[in-house]
């Protein structure tokens, strides 16, 4: 903070009020660090979780490329109210504007704050909206806001985990059908892999050029698509054989193919972090800029120049952020809520790229947080339903066989245990029909649907997490509120 009080000094001049310049840019610091201790985790989480990276390099390449994504390409200018959640017109005063966004930037690092401390990863857009409508109803009533974006942010508590989770859970079960469920493993990876991997970068590169470089090269869908389908096409021949010399030293077991999916992990999380930076930073400078605007010009603008001191503590901040304090939701997000492994990982990292490219298209509002927390929490439950699935199998397989011994029984286990997924179908079916024969009663029927259940998910994150979604706005804007009455008090004559 004392670092960003000396730099602001020596680079910048302005007129009017110095000394709340240097108190706003402090606070914007203050958000900024926030945000990399929060919000990146989401980006790297399951990255190391799966053990794909260690921590160290996980925090070295989210600090290098949200860092760079800030800086490069987090544009000239940024809207001075974050999307647009109330209408600016409406505050004439300058003086007003300044303290409304000094709340508003306050509050949300406040509420971001605590957020880690609890170990809930929050929505930082969701955080700075709520700081900017509770400032801005103390500042000008109920008229102010925008109850049609609000209702579209509070959309998006369901949205954004729903999409992710499906997602996510979707592509995780492909991977089972195509490859893990099949008797070899490797010969099935060799085929699909590259394919799934091309996947990825076509959904990645359309990510990028349309949400990571929107503010220094803006294109429509179709553009984005093609560019990135092309880009994709080329990395399938690229890894296809690299892929296939991996297989072919590789033994058949799941660990062997989770192993192919180490370095486009790698890639997901650097991607991620660089279009993070590059969006996101704005929910610490926008304030900030807007508040540098208003001082230099005296008045109030929908759009405020970003000089580059204000980029550089917004990019700085977050590196800071994430390397002293991020390590807390990263084992969050990738190991304390459900186990990952790479494969799961990877259908996270889809599930983040896509989720956002539909949902930008259908205009649907939808948070990263929220998308891959979500995603985290569906292939978890995924694996419980699974996991329930076979273990009632199992025991309608021992409940059709309790007339016979022991022996017999066990050796019908160990055939269905080491059958494929199509075999288990048939012998399943053929047990239905056997269960005709044997009349088998309606109590135990019963009986197997209180077959153990293993939760792979952890409930206490489950709810911990969702009541922090739940309350980001309203307590941000709570919050904002009490520090605009407060900052006026002090301000005014």
């Amino acid at each position: 903070m004392v670092s960003i009080m000396i730099f602001v000094t020596i680079m910048t001049k302005p007129a009017g009020s110095p000394s709340l310049l240097l108190i706003a840019a402090v606070i914007g610091g203050y958000m900024a660090i926030n945000i990399g201790a929060n919000d990146v985790a989401n980006n790297v989480g399951p990255a190391v979780g799966s053990m794909a990276l260690t921590m160290t390099g996980a925090i070295v390449i989210a600090a290098i490329f949200e860092a760079t994504g800030a800086i490069v390409a987090g544009g000239d200018v940024v809207s001075t109210i974050k999307k647009g959640i109330i209408d600016p017109v409406l505050i004439n005063d300058p003086d007003t504007f300044i303290w409304l966004m000094m709340a508003a930037l306050l509050a949300a690092a406040i509420w971001l704050n605590i957020a880690t401390i609890l170990g809930a990863p929050v929505s930082t857009t969701h955080s700075i909206v709520g700081g900017v409508l509770g400032a801005g109803l103390a500042a000008g009533g109920l008229g102010i806001a925008n109850w049609a974006v609000f209702g579209k942010i509070v959309a998006s508590w369901v949205i954004s985990p729903v999409f992710g989770g499906l997602i996510a859970a979707g592509f995780l079960y492909l991977i089972k059908r195509t490859i893990t469920y099949q008797d070899d493993m490797i010969t099935a990876a060799r085929k699909v892999v590259p394919v799934l991997i091309t996947l990825m970068a076509w959904a990645f590169s359309t990510y990028l050029i349309l949400k990571g470089l929107k503010k220094i090269w803006k294109v429509e869908f179709l553009t984005a698509s093609v560019t990135g389908l092309a880009i994709a096409i080329g990395i399938f021949f690229l890894i296809r054989p690299l892929i296939n010399k991996a297989a072919n030293l590789a033994d058949n077991s799941k660990s062997s193919v989770n192993d192919l999916f180490t370095v486009p992990l790698i890639c997901a999380a650097a991607l991620l972090s660089f279009a993070h930076g590059a969006n996101d930073v704005a929910n610490a400078v926008g304030p900030l800029a807007a508040i540098n605007d208003a001082i230099i010009s005296g008045g109030i603008a929908a759009k405020a120049a970003i000089p580059l001191w204000v980029m550089l503590v917004g990019a700085l901040g977050i590196a800071l952020g994430l390397t002293l304090y991020g390590p807390k939701l990263i084992r969050t997000v990738g190991s304390e809520i459900t186990e990952l492994d790479k494969m799961r990982a990877f259908c996270i990292a889809m599930a983040a790229a896509i989720t956002v490219i539909i949902a930008s298209q259908l205009g649907l509002p939808v948070s990263s947080t929220h998308i891959a927390v979500g995603g985290v929490f569906g292939v978890g439950f995924l694996r419980e339903y699974l996991k329930h699935s076979y273990a009632k199998m199992i025991e309608e397989i021992k409940a059709h066989h309790a007339e016979h011994n022991p022996e017999k029984t066990e050796a019908f286990l160990l055939e269905f245990e080491q059958a494929s997924i199509e075999v288990k179908g048939q012998l399943l079916k053929q047990l239905k029909t056997d269960a005709k024969r044997l009349q088998i009663t309606k109590t135990e029927r019963k009986s197997l649907k209180k077959v153990y259940r293993e939760d792979l998910v952890k409930r206490t994150h489950l709810y911990r997490i969702a009541l922090a979604w739940i309350i980001t706005v309203p307590l941000s804007g709570l919050l904002a509120a009490m520090l605009f009455f407060t900052i006026r008090g002090m301000l005014l004559p």
